[in-house]
């Protein structure tokens, strides 16, 4: 059975931008955030790819996750994910296998098959509308690319095969989970912004998991929206900078991170309220004995083992507490 003390905890960063803040201040702040977290016991640190958002930072994920890489000395870096059908699959195995040659043993490859921007800026990246389509294709080709040597192989990703990279599939809704478990390989799923079909993805993929020579049982990542800090007064008013970030996704404004409100009444509508709220559907809000509950509470709903946590709070000093916080409760 598993509990706080059993459960790995992970972290999943956007390189979020404080609002007036220069992107070289936001990188610092994300090299500081994650040495901190493998002192706190994080066992994985995820980067994402997003494109053409103001207020992320993470759109060059496989450099950043180099820059992670080099400044911490144990810790797992990836990616949450990188975006494939962005992305030719000989590039990708190209680019990890460069990571795992600097860094072995360490490096994550999380696989997403949405674009992680707007439709304008997806044309741009991809310059083929359908590629999301040939998603299980291209994860094969990938698996292939990172596999063993094949010296009759007429393209080679050379660094890449033969690797340690570890291949992961991401998702929002089923599709994902499905072909994790007919592939047998890892599943994470992003609650962090897509709470309503999490447990029913979760429970899919547990099903309906085939073993593989890469994993003989499933294994599954929660993502869940975290905002930790010494009481539970002060944790909801930390809260309202994600708040007013999601709010800002909602009305399609740029996604700075703001500092945090007194009150969130007069900022938004009924509507926009319940809009974000729906989206926040499975964040922890709280002080370390509201956080113990509730989390508690999470891994017996939910079938994973692991969790995998955001962590939007706009004080570089609060944030990295509540990390602390977070994994003094294990």
């Amino acid at each position: 059975m598993k509990s706080l003390s059993t459960i790995p905890f992970s972290v999943l960063e956007l390189a979020p931008i404080r609002l007036n803040e220069a992107v070289g201040d936001t990188l610092a702040r994300t090299i500081e955030y994650a040495r901190h977290a493998e002192g706190c016991g994080i066992k994985r640190f995820w980067l994402a790819e997003h494109h053409n958002m103001q207020g992320i930072a993470s759109s060059a994920t496989s450099v950043l996750i180099g820059a992670v890489a080099v400044n911490t000395d144990k810790m797992r870096v990836g990616s949450g994910g990188i975006m494939l059908p962005n992305h030719p699959p000989l590039v990708i195995a190209e680019q990890f296998g460069t990571l795992d040659a600097l860094y072995p043993g360490r490096i994550d490859l999380g696989l997403g098959r949405a674009p992680g921007t707007d439709p304008l800026t997806s044309r741009a990246l991809r310059r083929d509308d359908m590629r999301a389509e040939h998603f299980p294709e291209e994860v094969a080709q990938l698996q292939k690319l990172l596999g063993p040597a094949d010296p009759d192989a007429r393209v080679r990703a050379i660094p890449g095969e033969g690797s340690q990279v570890k291949i992961w599939l991401l998702g929002s809704s089923l599709f994902s989970a499905q072909l994790a478990a007919e592939r047998g390989l890892p599943y994470a799923f992003a609650g962090h912004f897509a709470p309503r079909h999490a447990y029913e993805a979760l429970t899919l993929y547990r099903r309906q998991f085939r073993p593989s020579d890469v994993l003989d049982s499933p294994y599954a990542i929660l993502g869940v929206p975290l905002i930790a800090a010494q009481s539970d007064d002060e944790a909801r008013y930390l809260a309202t900078s994600s708040q007013q970030r999601v709010l800002s996704l909602i009305r399609g404004e740029p996604l700075w991170l703001r500092p945090p409100v007194e009150r969130m009444d007069g900022l938004w509508s009924p509507h926009e309220k319940a809009s974000v709220e729906a989206f926040l559907g499975l964040q922890i809000v709280g002080g370390p004995a509201t956080l113990r509950s509730k989390l508690e509470h999470l891994i017996e709903e939910f079938p994973v083992d692991e969790l995998m946590f955001t962590n939007d709070l706009y004080d570089q000093v609060k944030r990295l507490e509540a990390l602390s916080i977070l994994t003094s409760l294990a």
